[in-house]
């Protein structure tokens, strides 16, 4: 497998909310509600992405905005436009009245802007790896993407028959790994230096390598010599292309490994400290805690609660 595959291969929607929400100017919406990571896109109208400490982002139909949830933000018809209320669930209904069914709020009039989104509620439908390689706000632009069109999902958020929420949960999964593709195709767009560096024929082969086997007792000379270059090549290239030296970015990559498997296995720590490449649990913690700010155990707790 592939590393974009292996980062998207957790993406599993469970229960997907979606909503369609119609809607006229001027309008605003505060995003509260904890979901770890929501697609939107606009049926009809435009839309501004406005995320706390970023410059707002503006999606038109047919382009899916991926969105962290752990940055603050608001949706709105101009990046001006104040709030009127906050939204803490992702199953919402904005203002009194105008229901339509079960997943539409507002009522078609003309002119009136049409917002699709769609929430992954559980962070365990999502590998850490993947929400750390993302920006606050991704924008695909219709044009390259080869996700659904906004119809398609349109047609399908306003159905009612039996299975749809299991159609729902892969239509979502269908967007996110759609968009993620484009991203990570699309050289000027801002995807992870390491995804970007697979072709390089020196870099993504020390990538493969430690992707592959983060167990191994790997070092510059060890990769190297598998690359076929010299030490210091392959450090120089290796830093260019990603940032980083070869060992700071396989001490992160295990560090991510080991954060995944904390919250989605019942291994014990020590028996993940050995999956990933550390001799016990407390050289683990060690790194782990330099890394993260919490112990291992302290991080399983924590995603025990969502």
């Amino acid at each position: 497998m592939d590393a974009v595959s292996e980062l998207l291969a957790d993406v599993r929607a469970r229960g997907a909310v979606f909503r369609q929400t119609i809607m006229r100017s001027p309008w605003a919406l505060r995003m509260s509600s904890g979901a770890p990571l929501t697609l939107a896109t606009m049926l009809h109208g435009e839309a501004w992405i406005v995320p706390d400490q970023h410059e707002p982002v503006r999606i038109g139909v047919g382009d899916i905005a991926v969105v962290r949830g752990d940055v603050p933000y608001a949706v709105a018809d101009h990046p001006a436009t104040t709030p009127a209320l906050t939204v803490t669930d992702a199953d919402y209904c904005p203002g009194a009245g105008g229901l339509e069914d079960t997943r539409t709020c507002g009522t078609p009039t003309e002119g009136a802007a049409v917002l699709l989104s769609g929430a992954f509620e559980r962070r365990g439908e999502l590998s850490e790896r993947l929400l750390q390689a993302l920006p606050a706000v991704l924008v695909v632009p219709a044009e390259d993407s080869g996700h659904p069109s906004a119809e398609v999902v349109a047609e399908e958020i306003t159905k009612d028959r039996p299975g749809q929420q299991l159609v729902l949960d892969r239509l979502l999964d269908l967007m996110l790994v759609s968009a993620l593709r484009s991203w990570f195709d699309n050289p000027l767009a801002g995807a992870p230096a390491w995804c970007r560096a697979m072709d390089d024929p020196v870099v993504g082969t020390a990538l493969r390598l430690m992707h592959d086997t983060p167990a191994h007792p790997w070092t510059v000379a060890d990769l190297a010599a598998k690359v076929g270059v010299s030490r210091a090549a392959l450090a120089r290239r290796f830093t260019a292309r990603i940032g980083e030296p070869p060992m700071a970015y396989l001490t992160s990559w295990r560090i991510a490994l080991a954060a995944d498997l904390l919250r989605g296995s019942g291994h014990t720590v020590d028996t993940i400290a050995r999956k990933v490449g550390y001799a016990n649990a407390f050289a683990l913690s060690v790194a782990f805690k330099r890394l993260r700010g919490v112990r291992p155990s302290e991080h399983r707790s924590r995603a025990g609660q969502y």
